[in-house]
């Protein structure tokens, strides 16, 4: 947050001897003939952009039915960065939202138990708090329900609650964390518990950039070339669903609007959101990407086949508003994009509580057919 305080003059006038009238009318005169202060007109960019985007918030939002206390967040931390929430606890919440990669991986996709590889590009964990939903066909509606995915679904993590349990609660750290962080429960070592703590944690992972800085007023936080894309991206259709706190997210729509892409980038067999709601009005409809921090989390798309992100700009001019940019407005719109890269989350490492001879053992199931 800025403030902002206008300097203040005070003149002390201390007088001694006889001061003449006609001098104070003409110290009167001097001070009615100084010019006014030239006040710089607002940019009317700023007034334009904040009317379709919203700056980031200063603090994390609260999540419904899951108040944030320091004692969840911590735990949270702890078990997003712990593989022993998957079967073979190799792989943790960060092995596919990399905290150090911007909340990404750089897969295509991600390599998941027994080296599968999942299905999708795994989304940024950054800022994910303001999306209307969870993956990329929405399929959870807040994070809390898509912490629980990925620990159970056999292409990832590959584990199961009542697995999840035994192991938290065959180390005593992680019971005295739970029994802090959901202080009152009888049973406060559950799987539903697990993933609130993550969910709060998660909350906590926005990354503000330059961008909210111009939205809060401050037209000098882009410069010339990112405001000539910041226009061309309003301009040619682009906020039309990159739009609001995200700049991506709040939204679903058709991956092909105008144009088909290559069924190398979006394979025919995925049908997106059609798989979730079974309408065939939702064939290839996919929940928006954020675009925050999005030079940083490549490769691009559900199909992560785009690894440039000037080539992801240009497949998404051709197959959503049937463009062919020039090279200046490319150039000009990746400027903006690039603007778009927020102050990573400071996250300390946390010492995880250690494990015990009850500790369910890895798995890494190599021999299961």
């Amino acid at each position: 947050m800025f403030s902002l305080t206008k300097p203040v003059i005070v003149a002390a006038v201390l007088a001694v001897g006889l001061v003449g009238l006609s001098g104070c009318e003409k110290k009167q005169e001097n001070q009615a003939a100084a010019p006014a202060a030239a006040t710089k007109p607002a940019d009317p960019l700023v007034a334009q952009a904040a009317a379709v985007f919203a700056p980031l918030p200063d603090s994390p939002p609260a999540l419904e039915g899951n108040p944030a206390t320091e004692a969840k967040v911590s735990l949270g931390k702890m078990l997003f960065l712990d593989p022993r929430l998957s079967k073979s606890q190799l792989i943790s919440c960060n092995s596919c939202h990399n905290l150090g990669l911007a909340g990404a991986d750089l897969q295509a996709t991600s390599t998941g138990h027994k080296w599968q590889q999942g299905p999708r590009n795994a989304p940024t964990a950054m800022n994910a708090v303001f999306h209307v939903a969870q993956f990329w066909d929405g399929r959870a509606k807040d994070l809390e329900a898509q912490a629980k995915g990925p620990v159970q679904a056999g292409v990832e993590m590959g584990n199961t609650p009542a697995q999840v349990e035994a192991t938290l609660k065959s180390i005593p750290g992680y019971v005295a964390a739970f029994g802090k962080a959901f202080e009152g429960q009888p049973d406060p070592v559950s799987f539903d518990n697990m993933a609130k703590a993550i969910a709060v944690f998660e909350a906590t992972l926005i990354t503000p950039s330059r961008f909210d800085q111009f939205l809060k007023g401050d037209a000098a936080a882009l410069n010339t070339e990112e405001k000539a894309g910041l226009t061309l991206f309003m301009d040619k259709g682009c906020s039309s669903c990159h739009n609001g706190i995200g700049v991506g997210g709040g939204a679903y729509f058709k991956f092909g609007v105008v144009n088909a892409p290559a069924p190398e980038i979006r394979p025919l067999a995925d049908k997106g959101r059609m798989n979730v709601t079974k309408d065939p009005a939702d064939e290839y409809v996919f929940r928006v990407p954020t675009l925050r921090n999005i030079e940083l989390t490549g490769p691009y798309f559900h199909s992560g086949k785009v690894t440039e992100l000037g080539k992801a700009v240009e497949v998404m001019a051709n197959v959503q508003l049937g463009l062919t940019l020039t090279e200046p407005e490319k150039s000009s719109i990746l400027a903006f994009l690039k603007s778009l890269t927020g102050e990573q989350p400071k996250v300390e490492y946390p010492v995880l509580p250690g494990s015990t001879s009850t500790t369910p053992l890895p798995n890494l199931d190599l021999a299961a057919k």
